[in-house]
């Protein structure tokens, strides 16, 4: 454990003009107050802030951070309050502190809400101040360090695996790679250790058959670079474990079948110098087809810069180099941290923090716990592919991204109006994955916006955010729109006329968070109306008979056809469609699920309550479906479809159901105007002679 004056030096190693007396009083106070609180591993509990603080100075930060890494656990952990820490060592400091500090633990709540709170908090602060960032992640360093005196073997797997899927992407998304590194090894320890233990005695046993050859093989690159008049470091090692267990999880193969083992690093004096080098490797060893990236004329999200290829030395070995500047490294291996020195004035590059701002966007668009994890990791925790703009404009984005995905990226309001998207100027759908390098264009309408089935193939945790935040929105409103005209409904059967004051002294009864929380409650069938009654005029329901015969609806609630909307669902077992009869059941928290009225499974509807409906005038359709038993023989399926053609039909989907000679049976859901649209087609159908029965379903 660094001792007091030991840590003080350090910073004023780097940073002479550091307030010494504040960096002592910090010290002192967070071993006074965490006094004789013990660690598992039975180390003094101040060894943990103090060794954080250490890891803060390894990166030369300011002295702000030094002192809220000292004092990080204070507020939680000990007797000592944000107010007594902002007296006492200034308010940038009591709110970086807060910023760091751990919620405590809600016996109440799951572990992964414990979580997705702690997360919330964290990433909320976070965007105030990206100190907050620096100092949780060295907390947490130092914690994966120290885990194996916890005894708890669970305790430990749910540590390390929030670690592996939380803290380690953080650390990658601000390009300290050192700490991802370090990490994620720790974290596999744990998870994965009779894993962990196979790759790394492996790794040890080339070690020792191999001897120095990876230092043989950084002498040999080194000496051909010196050979073309290049003064460069080359230095070499093993493959991080992790990375090598990763591979072999992707391509299936077993160690023995990992061949690019060995990676080397090549650092230069300037940016020239870089290409420069890899011209001449690639002159010297074959260079791999497909493994080479540019990062340094398209940097990675988090700044990352650098030449990536692969080489097959000897004929034989394949082996990754990395070429690099001596700044690019220490940017690299640091990342959003080289900004925050204390000479850098705290100010990282906007390419570094643009992708906090789609994790505060999906902060806010996140409904509950899980949905907030899902999204946070899928928009910290992916590989990533390039793609422009028609104006050339770069974004990167997951592998397996879709021009959804890129139209949320550009822009929030871009991606709610898509209706098409081309890839290099083909018109594609919307669901097509894009490729490294292609310019997407995508097409608007300021009539549109997002569908629920974009769930299905999105991948970005912002989009998918996005779209359930609109769908949310969409079926409240749709609810509460439901709700009020059954609200009016039964106001009308009150004996007085109801006012504004009533509703509001109605809404409060309830204990509603205002009038629009009400019509929802009455529109997704959460309370009755006879509790409506009783809190718009007590006593009003009082003195009724429950088994008494309520008056039901005098006006019909109006249903559009092929886009009913998120709060009502055309029932499949019927297939309803304009023109005829329908009715709906809802029951509390589903939508509104609309039947015809001689459908045969309303009977199963004697615990829902039963709503009057009627179509819209505007509506555009439905889907109807029908069932045809074709003669085997050649041309009946496309007689049968040119006759849906011929009456401006469209198959939404076609399906043979049964196959006995001299007949096959098939299944058709058409989309159709009305009731009148679907007779015609089914009496199409049978006065064709390809046709030997057709009827509606």
């Amino acid at each position: 454990m660094l001792r007091q004056y030991e840590l003080v030096e350090r910073v004023l190693a780097y940073d002479p003009d550091a307030d010494e007396a504040m960096l002592n009083r910090a010290y002192v106070y967070t071993v006074q107050k965490h006094g004789t609180q013990k660690r598992a591993s039975g180390d003094p509990y101040f060894s943990h802030p103090v060794e954080v603080a250490g890891l803060m100075t390894e990166l030369k930060l300011d002295q702000e951070t030094i002192v809220t890494a000292l004092l990080h656990d204070t507020v939680e952990d000990t007797l000592a309050t944000t107010e007594e820490i902002e007296r006492l060592f200034g308010g940038d400091v009591a709110r970086l502190v807060d910023g760091v500090t751990k919620l405590s633990k809600i016996e109440t709540m799951t572990e992964s809400e414990r979580a997705a709170e702690n997360l919330r908090k964290f990433l909320l602060a976070m965007s105030e101040d990206l100190r907050v960032l620096l100092v949780k992640l060295a907390d947490r360093l130092h914690n994966m360090r120290t885990l194996h005196f916890i005894k708890s073997e669970d305790k430990r797997r749910r540590i390390a695996r929030e670690t592996m899927e939380i803290y380690a992407p953080l650390a990658e998304r601000v390009g300290m790679y050192e700490y991802m590194r370090e990490m994620q090894l720790l974290a596999f320890e744990q998870l994965e250790p009779e894993a962990y233990a196979t790759i790394t005695g492996r790794l040890a046993a080339i070690r020792s058959e191999e001897g120095s050859q990876v230092g043989a093989i950084a002498l040999e690159v080194k000496q051909v670079l010196a050979e073309a008049g290049m003064k460069v470091e080359v230095s070499g090692r093993e493959k991080h474990p992790y990375s090598i267990w990763r591979k072999m999880a992707e391509r299936h193969v077993s160690f023995e079948q990992i061949t690019d083992i060995m990676a080397f690093r090549v650092l230069t004096e300037s940016e020239d110098e870089c290409y420069r080098a890899l011209g001449i490797l690639h002159r010297a060893w074959q260079m791999i087809p497909g493994r080479f990236k540019d990062y340094i004329s398209t940097p990675k999200i988090n700044g990352y810069r650098s030449l990536h290829t692969s080489l097959i030395y000897n004929n034989a070995m394949r082996v990754e180099v990395q070429i690099k500047t001596k700044d690019m490294h220490e940017t690299n291996e640091y990342g959003l941290a080289a900004h925050w020195s204390y000479k850098q004035g705290g100010v990282p590059p906007d390419a570094q923090v643009g992708w906090l701002r789609d994790l505060i966007e999906i902060l806010d668009a996140s409904h509950d716990p899980e949905e907030l994890l899902e999204n946070t990791k899928m928009a910290i925790y992916q590989d990533r592919i390039f793609a422009f703009t028609p104006k050339g404009a770069l974004f990167q984005l997951p592998k397996g991204a879709t021009p959804i995905d890129f139209a949320f990226a550009v822009h929030t309001n871009l991606g709610a109006q898509a209706v098409g998207a081309k890839i290099n100027g083909r018109h594609v759908p919307l669901r097509t994955p894009l490729g490294n390098g292609d310019v997407v264009e995508i097409i608007k309408s300021r009539n549109s916006e997002p569908q629920l089935s974009w769930l299905g193939f999105v991948v970005t945790g912002k989009a998918r955010a996005a779209i359930r935040r609109f769908v949310r929105q969409k079926e409240r409103a749709e609810v509460a729109a439901i709700g009020r005209k059954l609200y009016e409904e039964i106001a009308e059967r009150l004996p007085s006329k109801i006012g504004k004051k009533a509703l509001a002294d109605a809404v409060k009864r309830l204990k509603m968070g205002g009038e629009e929380d009400l019509m929802v409650a009455i529109g997704a069938a959460k309370i009755d109306d006879r509790q409506v009654m009783e809190a718009l005029v007590p006593g009003s329901a009082a003195n009724l008979p429950a088994s008494e015969e309520w008056p039901r609806q005098q006006r019909a609630i109006a249903v559009r056809g092929l886009t009913p909307g998120m709060a009502f669902k055309l029932a499949n077992c019927c297939h309803p469609v304009p023109g005829d009869r329908i009715v709906g059941l809802r029951r509390p928290g589903k939508g509104v699920e609309v039947h015809s009225i001689d459908c045969m499974t309303l009977a199963d509807g004697v615990d829902a309550d039963w709503i009057d409906l009627s179509w819209d005038a505007r509506t555009d359709g439905a889907v109807g479906r029908l069932r045809a038993e074709l003669y085997n023989r050649p041309g009946t399926l496309a007689e049968m479809a040119g006759i849906f053609a011929k009456n401006h039909a469209n198959v939404v989907n076609l399906e043979m159901t049964q196959r006995e000679n001299p007949f096959h049976t098939y299944e058709v859901d058409l989309e159709v105007r009305d009731l009148a649209h679907l007779t015609r087609i089914v009496s199409a159908l049978r006065a064709s002679d390809a046709v030997a029965q057709a009827e509606r379903i």
